[in-house]
């Protein structure tokens, strides 16, 4: 929550001492002041209206009041002052501290102490609803060492993690959490990855892998090499995306915003009216009578149930999408998934576990299997796609004495090069037709993904490779379509495997066999009937569609740098299910945001009413005031601890 309200220049939630203070400070603490304010004004009613002391009238009665009213009231009137300074004169608290030296002026004591603490009581809950929005991203903050264990010529040293070079080894006792991101070099280990994905379930990691700081060791001490400095690990990726999240705001959030700064000024200049219009109208115009309405008419329309709500909604939608391992990039974001129509998705990675394997291969028999795979092996090495790490698995070591000459990829079709002097070619059927390769098989009757090759200029055979469906894939769709939205798949695979996927997962529509600006056309098709869309992919190659969508989530947040830096919003640990629930925690947050502007609307109207027409009180009016604040704040507390599966 970037500012909790539009008139706290020095007095909002991200001001850096503030918070300090709310974070540092016990619970008695910060109700301490307002403590010693309600047993003096309670005991101060008391001998108002139970018990007649003869002491306690005239100055004695004033005094006391104002000892009550001193310990609320100051840090309020402070606030009020260095607003003006900074140029915000109709700041909340200059609202506050007119009404109720207002109220004391008039002689009405005990309402004025009782506005002032009231409203302070507000304030404690506003920031302790604050910190615990935030208590999400302080754990992930937690989660980052900054000192880590590596091996100088064999013996353990411990140093800054700041410090620590690319290729170093840390060790990683158990219960240790990782620092930098790495490669495992031990057999074997298992982490708790809650800090990045949400799950708490152990992730077993084999020699080689990718591990990432913030994840914790839990069995055996570990070794792991540096592939990353420490500001440029993903958890420190993800840490500042967090942290910037609040800075894209809501349009909802926006508009009140702008609608405080221009609301307060008005109802001033109304309380100002209030007091002095009557005059020329009533004939027994009492002074004091309309001022005191004019200061009731203040304290209900201090805007504050809108402008502490409202952005708290949202910072806690973003903050419960974190906890469940779904970094938002705004609270824009937020609304927009809140409407969506249409899910774009794309298959390999995304729906798919994305890990290909070799299923068949079905060559010529004029050509020599071994050779060709070698060659095929070796110019795959070229590419980071999937089917090339299939190939590389099934094949095994690359032949570095082959030298390939003009390598070309085609987006979308396949990798060309020349070996001692002929043509090489692997990719899709396209790329053969592309190079007037004729073939003699059918590839739409193949069901798995094919992989065609041709050498000098003659069709060899080809390869299949299949991948498997993610676990959750198919919830995900059908609590999609529980959602009302409708779901599409767009794939450069062959048109057959995505129809294929498609149909086993139930999305309603699917399309394959597509170039990069095939899949942009697609989801113009799909705007083009003013529809909002929101596209899953990798961020990285699908990069055109993510821009045009209204929303790009990326699948694969530990993946690729890119992803982080390109997409609206992150899912951390690549479950499709986790779109639906991003979804639905962009309609709850909705739902909560329009409930406060609703509630906070609705009564205020009805109280300014009454206070304009001397038929609410003071009290009336602290209940209007900050009692619609602190039922705004406890219902958009709500989110935090609510349940999205």
């Amino acid at each position: 929550m970037e500012e909790c309200c539009s008139s706290k220049p020095k007095h909002n939630h991200d001001n850096h001492e503030h918070h300090h203070d709310t974070e540092e400070k016990s619970t008695f603490q910060m109700f301490f002041p307002a403590l010693i304010s309600f047993i003096l004004l309670f005991i101060g009613i008391i001998l108002d209206n139970y018990i007649t002391m003869n002491w306690f009238s005239d100055w004695a009665r004033i005094a006391w009041y104002l000892i009550a009213y001193l310990p609320v009231g100051i840090p309020v009137l402070k606030e009020a002052y260095e607003s003006i300074l900074h140029g915000d004169v109709f700041s909340e608290f200059f609202l506050m501290g007119i009404a109720t030296v207002g109220a004391f002026a008039i002689g009405q004591y005990p309402e004025g102490v009782a506005v002032m603490l009231f409203y302070s009581i507000g304030e404690v809950f506003q920031g302790m609803a604050v910190t615990r929005a935030k208590s999400n991203i302080k754990l992930l903050l937690d989660q980052r060492p900054d000192e880590v264990t590596i091996l100088k010529e064999g013996k353990p040293q411990t140093v800054n993690a700041k410090t620590v070079s690319i290729g170093e080894i840390i060790q990683l006792k158990s219960g240790e959490k990782l620092g930098l991101d790495g490669e495992l070099i031990s057999e074997n280990a298992s982490f708790n990855t809650a800090a990045l994905t949400g799950e708490s379930k152990p992730d077993t990691k084999t020699q080689g892998d990718v591990v990432l700081a913030g994840m914790i060791n839990l069995n055996k001490v570990s070794q792991v090499r540096v592939t990353a400095a420490y500001k440029d690990s993903k958890l420190s990726k993800i840490l500042e995306l967090i942290q910037d999240a609040t800075a894209q705001k809501a349009p909802t959030e926006l508009f009140i915003r702008k609608f405080a700064k221009i609301y307060t000024p008005i109802v001033v200049f109304l309380a100002i009216g209030i007091t002095f219009v009557p005059y020329f109208f009533i004939s027994d115009y009492q002074f004091k009578d309309w001022l005191y309405r004019a200061l009731v008419f203040l304290v209900i329309s201090c805007p504050c149930a809108l402008v502490i709500s409202i952005p708290l909604g949202y910072f806690g939608g973003i903050g419960a999408g974190s906890r469940n391992g779904i970094l938002f990039k705004g609270s824009n974001f937020l609304d927009i998934l809140a409407n969506v129509q249409n899910v774009v998705m794309d298959k390999t990675g995304t729906m798919t576990e994305g890990v290909f394997n070799v299923q068949e291969v079905d060559f010529k028999p004029d050509f020599d299997k071994n050779e060709i795979l070698n060659l095929i092996n070796v110019l795959e090495s070229k590419s980071s796609h999937p089917v090339a790490t299939a190939i590389h698995n099934y094949v095994g070591e690359i032949d570095h004495e082959v030298e390939l000459d003009n390598v070309e990829e085609f987006a979308g079709q396949g990798l060309k090069a020349v070996v001692k002097g002929k043509e090489l070619l692997v990719g899709n059927f396209k790329l053969l037709d592309r190079f007037s390769i004729d073939y003699d098989i059918r590839p739409e009757n193949i069901v798995y993904t094919v992989i065609a090759i041709a050498y000098d200029h003659k069709f060899v055979g080809y390869l299949t490779i299949a991948d498997t469906i993610k676990s959750d894939s198919q919830l995900a769709i059908k609590k999609l379509h529980d959602l009302q939205v409708k779901t599409t798949m767009l794939s450069g695979d062959k048109t057959s495997v995505v129809e294929y996927v498609a149909e086993t997962l139930g999305v309603e529509n699917a399309y394959g066999d597509l170039l990069p600006e095939d899949k942009v056309n697609k989801l113009k098709e799909i705007k083009a009937k003013n529809q909002s869309v929101a596209f899953i992919g990798d961020g990285v190659n699908d990069a055109p569609v993510i821009a045009l969508s209204d929303v790009g989530i990326a699948m694969g947040g530990l993946g690729s740098d890119a992803t982080i830096e390109t997409a609206d919003v992150v899912i951390q640990d690549d479950k499709p299910s986790k779109i639906p629930m991003a979804i639905n925690i962009g309609k709850q947050t909705k739902k909560i945001v329009w409930q406060n502007i609703l509630l906070a609307f609705v009564i205020k109207a009805v109280v300014l009413i009454l206070g304009a027409g001397g038929l609410a009180t003071m009290w009336e009016a602290v209940f209007a005031d900050v009692g619609v604040a602190l039922l705004a704040i406890l219902n958009a507390m709500r989110i935090q601890r609510m349940k999205f599966y």
